[in-house]
């Protein structure tokens, strides 16, 4: 298709989807109507970093990849034998987001790459679909927050628990979770433990080395551009591609990996989507410098009383998944509460959510984990990170989003950027 047709197009979508009130007749694909897609009414894709991840998530329903891009060119060469020669290719991203072809870039990358990518298609003009944890950093997910809104891109963060899907071992969706919780059957405010017994698994084989031997970079890796924004550390197969989380520099071990999946659920249904705790306290062993350790247990506290125990020993395996002043709820949403179906359906179910994301792109509406839920929960997963980093409890301000009376915390809030990287 030619580009400027495409562009037109897309910003077509914007407008009429803003003053739809004022059209008597809009396009079947601006409805979004069933059935069959032609090639011109799809949503056109760019994804950046195509291994495992990437390429796993070509196939979405009413779009079409139209570019590609990697700093290995062993995964670009995997990308175009499954997508074909015609898809363009790319080694540095900043190029491919300018292609007026492309509606949505896909960031695939590891996490230290998030902030920046994310931020650099919203002032693009592109949509957003990004992998979790939304970003390495607090401060990041803040900048993203920012330019998304200012830019006026549809965001999706790429964990789905909150609208779809058994959540592990509670062998439900989350919906009625939240509608229980919203009941007020369990009380307030509730403690809510997220470990082994719900079949949580926080993948504790995601830990670093910590006498890394420098090695020759492999052929075809641009492992400068690969590091971007991290600070320079010698080359080692281990860093990057499939063990990259064990690095505090690129990510944050199993609950980095992890923890949006398990945690964004969690604020989602006890209705902190706009806030955060004002305390995290950690049992943890003493980490290393550069390698990413283990935990024993993270606890984080809400002004209201609420908290979320993380347990990593599977210590509270006998344990309630929330646990009330006035009833429980076990796994396999078992509850101490008499005849709760019965009682629950008299109650309201939650408000609905938007939970297709081309439809969202189209309408220009607002995803079920968008920049601003989805940057909460990942604040979730940072403050974690961040107190296991330390070896420390620390507090926090939910409204500034930084650590109370502690410099140190808060160089991590807001962590420094190498070379001409810059989080505008």
């Amino acid at each position: 298709m030619n580009s400027k047709l495409h562009a037109s197009r897309r910003d077509f979508i914007k407008k009429a989807a803003l003053g739809m009130t004022a059209f008597s007749i809009v396009p079947r694909f601006v409805l979004g109507g069933k059935g069959f897609i032609a090639p011109s009414d799809q949503l056109t894709k760019a994804v950046i970093g195509v291994g495992a991840m990437g390429r796993n998530h070509f196939p979405y329903a009413a779009t079409r990849v139209v570019a590609v891009c990697d700093v290995d060119r062993n995964h670009i060469k995997k990308a175009v034998d499954l997508l074909g020669s015609g898809v363009k290719t790319f080694d540095d991203y900043r190029e491919m987001i300018q292609l007026e072809e492309v509606d949505i870039v896909h960031i695939a990358t590891p996490p230290h790459w998030h902030g920046i990518m994310a931020a650099d298609a919203a002032r693009a003009g592109k949509d957003i679909w990004c992998e979790k944890p939304m970003t390495r950093t607090i401060g990041e997910g803040k900048r993203v927050v920012e330019a998304v809104k200012q830019h006026g891109s549809i965001f999706r963060l790429n964990t789905w628990f909150r609208f779809k899907d058994n959540f592990y071992g509670m062998r439900t969706p989350v919906r009625p979770i939240k509608k229980l919780v919203d009941s007020g059957m369990l009380g307030w405010p509730l403690k809510v433990t997220v470990g082994r017994q719900t079949g949580y698994d926080w993948k504790f084989f995601w830990v670093g080395k910590t006498s890394l031997e420098p090695m020759k970079v492999p052929e075809g890796l641009d492992y400068e551009k690969w590091l971007g924004p991290a600070p320079y550390k010698p080359y080692h197969p281990h860093r990057v591609h499939g063990t990259f989380r064990g690095y505090w520099d690129y990510d944050g071990g199993g609950l980095g990996d992890m923890g949006q999946h398990y945690l964004d659920p969690v604020q989602y249904f006890l209705g902190k989507d706009d806030t955060s705790p004002v305390s995290v306290e950690i049992d943890a062993p003493q980490q290393h410098v550069d390698a990413v350790g283990t935990w024993r247990r993270i606890v984080y506290t809400y002004e209201d009383g609420c908290q979320i125990i993380l347990d990593g020993e599977g210590k509270e395996d006998n344990s309630a998944y929330i646990e009330g002043p006035l009833g429980k709820l076990y796994p396999g949403f078992r509850s101490d509460i008499p005849d709760l179906e019965r009682k629950l359906a008299a109650f309201p179910d939650p408000d609905p959510q938007e939970t297709d994301f081309v439809e969202a792109v189209k309408m220009r509406k607002k995803f079920a984990l968008n920049e601003e839920n989805g940057h909460r929960s990942c604040v979730l997963v940072n403050m974690g990170l961040i107190a296991l980093r330390l070896g420390r409890s620390l507090h926090f301000d939910p409204v500034k989003q930084e650590f109370i009376n502690d410099e140190g915390a808060n160089r991590l809030v807001h962590q420094p950027m190498r070379a001409d990287h810059v989080l505008i």
